[in-house]
């Protein structure tokens, strides 16, 4: 029979046959082939075919971002924009006379602490750090240190609540921060703390102001002795007597 007069489905039968024993043929020839050749080309061969395959099986590793972590400076961040939220001016009449004292807004007590040299006006006005202002009336003083309230009925501004920490909870070389007259943030570490207050490496902070910890807790008011501040302990025995 000749090729030409094959249908187009013999033919097709026909390419199958060749190429399925030319593969045979090819097989056989290899295995042939790889047994003459020395050992270490094949085991070249085998190491080469399975590291492709190793390759091709290791699973894709897919890289997610990873989440953002707290930067080192956030929390001094959030304790100075607390400290300044709770510092407040005190004067006797008008804010546009000189400024009697610095003091620190106590939120839940509805409470102003300050310090200062001389005995202060039974009344004052004192400004809060967004510019308003309220009456506010002696309460309770001792020493240097007076506390003055406001009424009940009176409105206030937000401000973070102020923890008081007792003065043992501080530790040598701990940070705090202040802000002084010309509303500039500065920190410095806890010297000592002993009966006379807390001894700190903070200077230029106006007495009355707060110094608050990285938590953004009242620890302690500047005094009227450089670098050496009033503890929150003393507060809190005012605020209670």
């Amino acid at each position: 029979m000749d090729i030409e007069d094959l249908s187009k489905s013999q033919l097709l039968l026909l390419t199958i046959l060749v190429n399925f024993v030319v593969s045979i043929a090819t097989g056989v020839l290899t295995v042939s082939l790889l047994a003459a050749v020395p050992t270490t080309v094949t085991q070249t061969v085998n190491k080469i075919v399975d590291h492709t395959i190793e390759t091709i099986a290791t699973p894709i590793q897919v890289v997610t971002n990873p989440a953002p972590t707290q930067s080192n400076e956030e929390p001094l961040t959030v304790a100075v924009s607390a400290d300044v939220a709770r510092t407040v001016l005190i004067y006797k009449t008008s804010t546009t006379s000189p400024a009697l004292a610095y003091g620190v807004y106590l939120p839940v007590s509805k409470a102003i602490a300050t310090v200062s040299s001389g005995a202060l006006p039974q009344n004052v006005l004192v400004q809060f750090s967004n510019g308003e202002t309220a009456e506010a009336s002696l309460s309770k003083a001792s020493g240097s240190l007076s506390i003055f309230g406001f009424a009940d009925n009176e409105t206030l501004p937000k401000a973070p609540a102020a923890v008081l920490p007792p003065a043992d909870t501080l530790k040598q070389g701990q940070t705090i921060v202040g802000i002084n007259k010309d509303s500039a943030a500065l920190t410095g570490i806890v010297s000592k703390v002993d009966e006379a207050g807390i001894h700190s490496t903070l200077s230029d902070i106006p007495p009355g102001a707060a110094i608050v910890n990285l938590s953004g807790a009242v620890v302690g008011l500047a005094g009227l002795t450089p670098n050496l501040f009033i503890s929150a302990d003393r507060i809190l025995l005012l605020l209670q007597a």
